[in-house]
């Protein structure tokens, strides 16, 4: 556009020789020339500072890669290209056999499972019977062994217990009451088997309800949908293809139905004039002299060429030499740039600020005639 502007002082510098017939000599072309740098200049210095221009700006868009979360082969592609479809909407399918067959069998342990929880109540009060049966076997042979051991104590060596008797009703006793503690453990091992519950549920059965969970997820994931309002483009899928959960390898690119947003890169100096709400005009290259209106929404507040992440390596001083732009969001007003151009048109953009008001309506006449010129250079 600074070309533009000189062009444009030349031309009427030529239009003005001739039509005044003014004559060429030392003194009035130096004069055009001096003029010119000096009403040029301060025209592209007010305008770079105040009402900034670029001829970088480009409209972002942001793309979904879809992977599917199973491994399998695809039996089906439901969607159309470059077709418009809804959230939910079915994009293509895997094949199913080998996840239902997983679910079948987690069924079948859950219900195993769940048969196991009254068969460990049956052992359970069986294993109390089996304390009470200790319990009492004990307490008859300790109370055979209390009676011989009072009356060899008290017959001494007339007592008609002999000692082998005594000492066979002492084995008895022992015996008992190492059977009663066997049980008991055996009563406490089956308590604890079928007390063990999370939530309310037995560990076995929860812990197989999880798989079961688990493994219907799996299922459903073998239909891919779509994450939110969109459409896929440049689409390859085919039926055969074997989808695997890899974030490297995405099988479809979807577009969400989202805002788009234009990125103008401007010169670091336009940043002290900037700010949010400013005005911008925004010709684009599918669309030659046609200027589309919009406001600044955003400076961003970093750009990549200052960027450091932590490495082994050091940083190059070649980096400093890297100026970089900085990066202005532009919402533009006509919603109809959506529909009428596909996402990521490039173009040209300018703002304008506050500040010489006069200035800017230069800036938007030039900015018009460069979208002339790209119509007819273009």
């Amino acid at each position: 556009m600074d070309l533009l502007l000189v062009l444009t002082y030349t031309a009427v510098c030529i239009a003005i020789f001739k039509i005044f017939k003014i004559p060429l000599t030392k003194w009035t072309v130096p004069t055009a020339i001096l003029g010119g740098i000096f009403i040029v200049g301060a025209l592209i210095l007010l305008m770079n500072y105040n009402h900034p221009y670029t001829p970088f700006a480009k409209e972002y868009f942001v793309t979904t890669p879809i992977n599917p979360a199973v491994r399998g082969v695809v039996i089906s592609v439901d969607v159309e290209p470059n077709t418009p479809i809804k959230k939910g909407d079915v994009l293509f399918k895997i094949d199913p056999t080998p996840f239902q067959a997983i679910v079948k069998q987690k069924r079948a342990a859950l219900v195993a499972a769940e048969l196991e929880v009254p068969q460990l109540k049956a052992a359970w009060e069986t294993a109390l019977a089996s304390v009470s049966r200790a319990t009492a076997d004990r307490d008859r042979t300790k109370s055979a062994f209390d009676r011989y051991e009072k009356g060899r104590k008290r017959g001494g060596a007339n007592s008609p217990f002999t000692e082998l008797e005594l000492d066979n009703k002492r084995q008895l006793y022992l015996a008992s009451e190492a059977q009663l503690t066997a049980v008991r453990a055996e009563e406490l091992r089956v308590r604890l088997a079928y007390e063990s519950n999370v939530d309310g549920v037995n560990t076995k059965v929860a812990g197989i309800q999880g798989e079961l969970e688990k493994a219907q997820f799996d299922l459903e994931q073998t239909v891919v949908k779509a994450p939110a309002d969109g459409m896929v483009t440049q689409m390859a899928l085919r039926p055969g293809i074997v989808a695997v959960p890899m974030p490297l390898r995405p099988l479809l690119s979807f577009i969400p139905d989202e805002e788009r947003v234009f990125v103008g890169a401007f010169w670091q100096n336009s940043l002290l004039r900037l700010k949010e709400g400013d005005e911008a005009e925004v010709i684009l290259d599918g669309a030659p002299g046609q200027v589309f209106k919009g406001k600044v929404a955003k400076v961003l507040p970093a750009m990549a060429e200052g960027e450091i992440q932590s490495s082994g390596a050091l940083v190059s001083s070649n980096r400093l030499m890297t100026r970089g732009r900085a990066l202005v969001l532009i919402k533009l007003e006509d919603h109809e740039v959506r529909t009428r151009f596909p996402a990521g048109v490039s173009g040209h953009a300018a703002i304008y600020t506050e500040h010489f008001a006069h200035v800017s309506i230069m800036r938007k006449v030039l900015l018009r005639m460069q979208g002339w010129l790209n119509y007819l250079f273009h």
